[in-house]
């Protein structure tokens, strides 16, 4: 399977600091046929940055010296020991106590589209004039949304819709949800996000940009000043995949 593929990172319009963190592979990381990654840190000063870079670099390390073959089980291992140290990070240090972040990792075949996700970053396929929302939030919000508690279209603007319900590195243990699409086909593009673009730009808004005329770099571009035009609360963070021929 051939890609193209770009990626784009923005401090926002509020924030001072980026704690958001990206990795693009198109190339083999370890057994992996190609890797992407984004990620969110939450934390005190520089401890989000912290996070989001330790997770990113520690599952990319881990499946470069992986031999195991399944994208599930590199992917998976690789997250368990970025929680294993960036717990131990938090724990023996003070500033440090308390941060976490989120992860959305992709990898794509023959075979199809391998996404494991802990958090509420994202990843959209676009696809036949539509898009679709594959991964799952793991947010307090979501969870009302599951339970009837709140309407979808409620949800966006819910004053708790940044409440996170898990992240790699606040407790323990944690556990990748994993979701596997095999329909990939020529011309579809995968969007990786950040709550930064989630938050400030409408599914329909997403699609219309890529759909629009341009490169694929153009329509990251476009993404990015969606989400500061509709107000730039949060670091923007965005991996655009699209299947070429």
């Amino acid at each position: 399977m051939k890609l193209n593929s770009v990626s784009l990172t923005d401090i926002g319009k509020l924030r001072k600091l980026n704690q958001d963190y990206v990795f693009t592979s198109e190339v083999p990381v370890g057994t992996l046929p190609d890797l992407f990654i984004v990620a969110d840190g939450m934390g005190g000063h520089k401890a989000g940055e912290y996070a989001s870079k330790c997770a990113v670099e520690t599952l990319v390390n881990e499946a470069n010296l992986s031999s195991e073959r399944g994208s599930i089980r590199v992917i998976s291992k690789g997250i368990r020991e970025a929680n294993k140290r960036i717990r131990q990070k938090a724990l023996s240090d003070e500033n440090y106590y308390g941060m976490g972040t989120t992860m959305v990792a992709a990898t794509l075949d023959n075979d199809g589209l391998c996404v494991a996700n802990v958090g509420d970053s994202r990843l959209y396929l676009v696809s036949g004039g539509s898009i679709r929302q594959v991964t799952t939030d793991h947010s307090l919000v979501e969870e009302m949304v599951q339970m009837g508690e709140l309407e979808r279209k409620n949800a966006r603007n819910h004053p708790d819709k940044n409440i996170i319900t898990r992240a790699i590195g606040v407790m323990d243990d944690v556990d990748a949800d994993f979701f596997e699409i095999e329909d990939i086909a020529v011309g579809d593009i995968v969007i990786m996000c950040t709550d930064g673009l989630s938050n400030m730009v409408e599914d329909a808004e997403m699609l219309g940009i890529m759909e629009s005329s341009g490169s694929l770099k153009e329509k990251a571009d476009r993404l990015v000043a969606a989400a500061n035009m509709n107000g730039g609360r949060d670091n923007v963070t965005v991996i655009l995949i699209e299947v070429l021929k």
